[in-house]
């Protein structure tokens, strides 16, 4: 069974207090090392050679356990292969010489995914890549958890951006269901919340995330953009003739409650037709004057 690991504070220290500790060391190593050349007795030659080597020892024990911790870094404390904690204090940090020290990013990345080609919920080939932001937010997860945690985050980019390509259609042209072109919010949303799930267990989360290509394939992006272009002339054409009628609708109340003309039935088809032709045609019509009475 995997023993999932957990960031916790690691027992470290100010930098600069040992430091300040090691400078104090050299300045009675030196002293030492005066009164030891002085020569004035063997007893106090022998006190000052123990005590230079003292100071030697503590400033080499000082000096190597000191590191550098840039902001939004940490360092992960390993001792004997334990791991101890992590420390995320900016600046000259210090911890026991025989600990390793394993630092580690906490800033924001930005990745955009490669375009990969995925069958939409209706079995359409499309292309789609995402760009995505993440950092770490348990070091201990990122380090200890998972291999290599910078390629496990691109492994689960692509796979959660297979997942949702697949979940929802390219476009739906009718506006019932919820599409990937069209419900782009709320698509990214569903995508973050998978990555989420996704990059957990590398102590890895998502701040932001949204489609940078979508499209159909290459091999149907002809006979798709036909479609696209058909329905809507269909559109347009439905608009049109919804307007005409309206419009010889109103004609016809207006000419009836005005007393404009009487019109029979075979005189109201022809006049139906007539504004039909005029209203629905791409072309300029040309008006045909009738002199005489109208029927003659």
């Amino acid at each position: 069974m995997l023993v999932r690991s957990h960031e916790r504070r690691a027992r470290t220290t100010n930098g600069y207090g040992m430091l300040v500790l090691a400078l104090v060391l050299v300045v009675i190593g030196s002293l030492a090392a005066t009164g030891a050349a002085g020569g004035v007795t063997v007893a106090n030659d022998v006190v000052n050679d123990w005590v230079l080597g003292a100071c030697i020892i503590g400033i080499v024990f000082i000096a190597k356990g000191f590191y550098m911790l840039q902001p939004n870094h940490a360092a992960a404390i390993i001792l004997f292969g334990n791991y101890t904690g992590s420390d995320r204090v900016a600046g000259l940090r210090w911890a026991l010489p025989w600990t390793t020290r394993r630092k580690i990013s906490l800033r924001a990345n930005n990745i955009i995914s490669e375009k990969i080609k995925v069958n939409d919920l209706r079995g359409n080939p499309i292309e789609i890549a995402a760009q995505v932001v993440w950092r770490v937010t348990d070091t201990a997860q990122a380090l200890f958890d998972v291999d290599y945690f910078r390629d496990f985050v691109q492994v689960q980019i692509e796979a959660g951006v297979r997942a949702i390509g697949s979940r929802y259609p390219y476009d739906d042209h009718d506006h019932h269901e919820v599409t990937l072109r069209a419900n782009h919010d709320q698509v990214s949303a569903e995508l973050r919340t998978e990555l989420i799930e996704r990059l957990q267990v590398a102590g890895i989360t998502v701040d932001e995330c949204g489609f940078t290509h979508l499209a159909y394939a290459q091999e149907i992006a002809g006979a798709m953009l036909r479609r696209q272009q058909a329905q809507a002339v269909i559109a347009a054409r439905t608009a049109l003739v919804d307007g005409a009628v309206g419009m010889v609708e109103l004609a016809l109340v207006q000419l009836s409650e005005k007393k404009i003309i009487d019109l029979d039935d075979d005189r109201r088809a022809a006049l139906v037709s007539n504004l039909l032709v005029v209203l629905c045609s791409e072309q300029d019509t040309q008006p045909v004057v009738n002199a005489g009475l109208l029927g003659v």
